[in-house]
């Protein structure tokens, strides 16, 4: 009894030791090539055959189909990607997967694994001091792809299982198609737990090198663990938008309606990897080749399946889940995948960008909001309640967004460059939030001059409305530096400003004249009163350009 609990405290030390590895070799690979990766996520088009190519690509490096998926939700979160976009690059990143395998099944049972562990350790050991050098961000890679290799070793050893031992598995295999559902869903359930469909092949091949599982039964556990890697893009598709909702279950139902037909055509499936690959696997014969070529089979097959229908699936998704028709225009949820401590900064990086751009944006509208109100007969008290609703929803926006990019700084993958984005990053939430406010209050000052714009000379609100729209072009100006990723120079704050302080010079002088000509002074102050909301809006604009 003592050896028995023995081997599973063994087995599944060896198995965390696996997990830990592979999430240690994928951060360090998304810490490394992570801004090339969003890049790259970023610049697909709507060609769906660009969009597998991609999710394959990125999936490769980065060896975890749940890293691409979590990526992909938070992308059609933000509206960075579309939904059939989004659908291509997991049928992609379905296929990069299958690189996993291919690894452990030529590397790993040729030789000691165990061994081979310490040299690439000790290389990313090493990196880890080379702080000056680019490459010290590929440490944890190697750290992690050693800590694969050593728990994949630990695993293989605790294998050495007696036939006494192994004799459920024999009497599962005996079971005919009923024990191939069994193994789906455990392979499932199993996958689902560890959250690594990779790490449950790898386990599958070290049971079957050994023996331990007939190849039938290897089979059906690889094609549930495809269910199983699903959960992942669930759990990120929780509290996201509608699309983000979308996107997970077309991986779920892709991977679950690929696996059903496999399960329908099991026997020639099988016989399909047999002619692929030498040797007979029910011999034994190159069984871990017959795995890793089962995983690629299946999942290359699924993907020539439904990806000429990849625009019906989009449809049929959108069926399943419809847009909701609520208050959401009044009230802001931030599209965010929560932080993960094995993601990159540079996997939110895009996905803030958008939200700043989108809350940027809100505030265009508030000036327009002002400058319409200016130009027609609406009425000055409809105008101030449709500010005011856009302040509240900006002031959610800002706390929320502040709230997410605290969190990202406190990720132990955030570095001292990322920690002074992250920084720049609030303080222009900030800022677009006072301008918001700033926005909200000038047009309360300036729907008090509308009230009683017949006392004042013909005119005069035109040159109020060119006074707003003079502040509002300069923020324009800021704006564009956001959508084009690029940084203001420091005399551009300069010349708004002075520019500005012109235009508020000429307003005040003018406006005194009119008092001295007959003007109400009510009028006056009145108008006096826009006039310096207006210039505090602008030296909030400044403020704004000034932190860009």
């Amino acid at each position: 009894m003592i050896g028995i609990i023995l081997k599973i405290f063994q087995f599944v030390g060896s198995l965390c030791i696996l997990l830990y590895g592979m999430e240690l070799m994928s951060s360090g690979i998304q810490k490394g090539a992570g801004a090339g990766l969003q890049k790259l996520l970023q610049k697909i088009t709507g060609n769906r055959f660009t969009a597998v190519l991609t999710g394959m690509a990125v999936t490769a490096i980065i060896q975890s189909s749940g890293a691409t998926t979590v990526m992909v939700v938070g992308f059609v979160n933000a509206a960075l990607l579309t939904l059939p976009q989004a659908i291509g690059v997991i049928f992609g990143a379905n296929i990069g997967t299958t690189i996993t395998a291919w690894i452990v099944s030529l590397l790993g049972f040729s030789f000691n694994i165990a061994s081979l562990s310490i040299p690439i350790f000790g290389v990313g050991f090493l990196l880890k001091y080379l702080k000056k050098s680019s490459i010290h961000n590929f440490s944890d890679c190697f750290l992690g792809f050693a800590l694969l290799f050593l728990g994949l070793g630990f695993i293989s050893d605790c294998l050495n299982l007696g036939p006494e031992s192994v004799s459920f598995l024999k009497v599962i295999s005996q079971w005919g198609f009923g024990g191939i559902l069994l193994g789906v869903l455990i392979g499932a359930f199993i996958t689902s737990l560890i959250h690594s469909s990779s790490a449950m092949t790898a386990i599958v091949l070290t049971m079957a090198s050994k023996g331990v599982i007939s190849w039938e039964l290897s089979a059906s556990l690889v094609l549930g663990s495809n269910i199983g890697s699903t959960v992942d893009a669930i759990m990120s598709s929780f509290g996201g938008t509608q699309n983000a909702k979308r996107t997970a279950l077309v991986h779920v139902g892709f991977n679950t309606a690929g696996t059903v037909i496999a399960l329908i055509t099991f026997g020639p499936f099988l016989g399909l990897v047999d002619m692929c690959v030498p040797g007979s696997a029910d011999l034994g014969e190159n069984i871990t080749m017959h795995i890793a070529m089962l995983h690629t089979i299946f999942n290359v097959t699924a993907t020539l399946i439904f990806l000429p229908f990849v625009n019906v699936i989009a449809a049929v998704v959108s069926k399943i889940i419809p847009d909701k028709h609520s208050d959401q225009d009044l009230h802001y949820i931030a599209p965010f995948v929560a932080p993960k401590n094995n993601y990159g900064v540079d996997f939110y990086i895009p996905q803030i960008r958008q939200e700043i751009m989108h809350m940027s944006k809100r505030v265009q509208s508030m000036f327009d909001v002002v400058i319409v109100g200016l130009s027609n007969d609406s009425s000055p008290d409809e105008l101030v309640e449709q500010l005011d609703n856009a302040e509240n929803y900006i002031d959610e926006m800002n706390e929320q967004l502040t709230e997410f990019l605290i969190q990202c700084s406190l990720l132990p993958t955030a570095n001292h460059r990322d920690q002074l984005l992250l920084e720049r990053f609030r303080r222009i939430v900030d800022t677009i939030e006072n301008l918001s406010d700033e926005c909200s209050s000038m047009m309360y000052s300036v729907a008090k001059v509308l009230h009683k714009q017949e006392h004042l000379e013909h005119g005069a609100i035109d040159k109020l409305k060119r006074y707003i729209a003079e502040v509002k072009s300069a923020y324009d100006y800021g704006v564009s530096m956001i959508v084009n990723g690029t940084k203001a120079s420091k005399s551009d704050g300069e010349i708004f400003e002075q520019r500005l302080a012109v235009l508020k010079k000429q307003l005040k002088k003018q406006t005194i004249s009119r008092v001295e000509h007959g003007e109400k002074v009510k009028s006056g102050l009145r108008y006096l009163d826009a006039v310096r909301k207006i210039d505090k809006t602008g030296d909030c604009v400044v403020d704004f350009i000034n932190v860009l």
